[in-house]
């Protein structure tokens, strides 16, 4: 659904074996969220070191998700500025930084996230939910 974003936990929970998580992020990714090319990259290096896929099988998810994207966010220049200016500002982490960065670039309003702050706003525009509690 345009307007919401998920990060990478919401989408490697698609992959777990915690039938409550991965049941909500299924229902999440069914709707057609907005996602960055930073997501898609990070969830491929949870899949690789973490929960032991081969690339072929990486690479079949990592496809799949993007065709479930309404908009797949490019990482720019611009991208990494703002998400500077938010770290700054918010003290997220550089990659969460990032992650908020694209989110508002896109538009979004929501961001679905389990390790950001629930219920925080960002920049008065975007909401971080923990779909996860």
């Amino acid at each position: 659904m345009p307007g919401e974003f998920i990060d990478t936990n919401v989408v490697v929970y698609s992959l777990s074996k915690d039938q409550h998580k991965q049941h909500k992020a299924l229902a999440l990714l069914a709707n057609k969220p907005v996602m960055s090319v930073q997501v898609l990259s990070e969830t491929a290096n949870v899949m690789r070191r973490k929960l032991g896929f081969d690339i072929a099988a990486i690479r079949a998810v990592i496809n799949r998700i993007n065709q479930e994207c309404s908009l797949l966010q490019p990482i720019t220049v611009t991208t990494l500025n703002l998400a500077l200016d938010i770290a700054e500002r918010y003290s997220f982490s550089h990659y969460d930084s990032l992650i908020i960065a694209a989110a508002l670039q896109a538009g979004c309003t929501t961001l679905y996230s389990e390790d950001m702050q629930h219920g925080q706003i960002i920049e008065e525009r975007i909401r971080i939910i923990n779909p996860f509690l």
